[in-house]
């Protein structure tokens, strides 16, 4: 099991177009009222959402649709842990931290996603928990725009013997005040639908037959568009809708959301500072159940870009 650790699975290439950006950038709730600068490439500060590159490990090159199970089924194989099943595992977390910001298109340059293990850890009958680490390369140069740390978890799939794993680091909301902002989003039946139009194509959240089957009340919402969805309000609320300013940004899936819920984003100002960004602790909720957790943002004080 030790060589699960560190294991660096092969490159993969990657490709966007501006016509992706303002893909993305709709299908995450983004308006001319509260972003054009992520929506027409025309507009003077014209920039890309600055989570994008959430999207390319799923992506990768595609302009057409792909089999996501025949994907998934045929990634490199992690040394010491059992092959498993991609039809019942969930994402677990997500974080990005973004180093510089991604041009407008790929094209003209070679770019790259670089991934190695972080750990595979054995939770028993629950299941198995994934930790991967994906660096966006621009080829050529070797410099890294973004670093993204992924866990997933193998429901069900665990007891094949390996490592417990470390305690989990938390970021809970203070629980003795009010939050400093709110933010909602009344999502649409269909924003599953438009989400995954940006690569992320796996049956459960179209097929309305799948998701019962996993317990679910039918095809859910991509936990990525919620926590996308989310990462606009945070910006919009506390970075003047500049994505430069998005320095890292990560929350825990803690429960399912249904296309058409109403999301409400509860966010706190810590008052901690971390090379120039604020530190922003926030929750995202579903009629009062929480459904991603662990919610934590950086926020470079001054702007980036030009005035928008």
């Amino acid at each position: 099991m030790a060589s699960a650790a560190g294991y660096e699975f092969p490159p993969i290439p990657v490709s966007w177009l501006t016509r992706d950006l303002l893909l993305f950038s709709t299908s995450i709730g983004l308006t001319a009222s509260n972003g054009l600068h992520f929506l027409y490439e025309l507009h003077p500060n014209f920039q890309p959402f600055p989570t994008y590159p959430i999207i390319l490990s799923f992506k990768h090159t595609d302009q057409e649709v792909v089999d996501f199970y025949a994907r998934t089924s045929s990634s490199e194989a992690i040394p010491g842990v059992p092959k498993l099943d991609p039809r019942r595992i969930v994402d677990g977390q997500r974080k990005i931290s973004i180093l510089k910001q991604i041009p407008k298109t790929s094209q003209g340059k070679e770019w790259e996603l670089r991934g190695k293990v972080i750990g595979v850890y054995d939770k028993g009958k629950a299941g198995t928990v994934t930790e991967v680490e994906h660096r966006l390369v621009e080829k050529a140069t070797g410099e890294v725009y973004a670093v993204i740390v992924s866990s997933s978890f193998a429901v069900g799939q665990g007891g094949w013997g390996g490592p417990k794993g470390p305690k989990t680091i938390n970021f809970p909301p203070p629980r003795d005040r009010a939050p400093d902002a709110t933010y909602t989003f009344q999502t649409t039946t269909d924003q599953a639908l438009l989400y995954r139009l940006n690569g992320d194509y796996n049956p459960l959240h179209a097929d309305p037959t799948i998701g019962p089957k996993m317990g679910f009340k039918g095809a859910i919402l991509h936990g990525l568009c919620t926590w996308n969805i989310t990462a606009q309000g945070v910006l919009g609320t506390f970075g003047g809708n500049d994505g430069q300013r998005l320095k890292s940004f990560q929350a825990r899936f803690a429960s399912p959301v249904m296309p058409g819920d109403k999301l409400v984003v509860e966010m706190w100002k810590t008052g901690k500072v971390e090379e120039g960004a604020e530190e922003v602790l926030f929750e995202t909720k579903v009629e009062g159940r929480v459904v991603l957790s662990n919610g934590r943002a950086l926020i470079a004080r001054e702007a980036g870009g030009a005035k928008l």
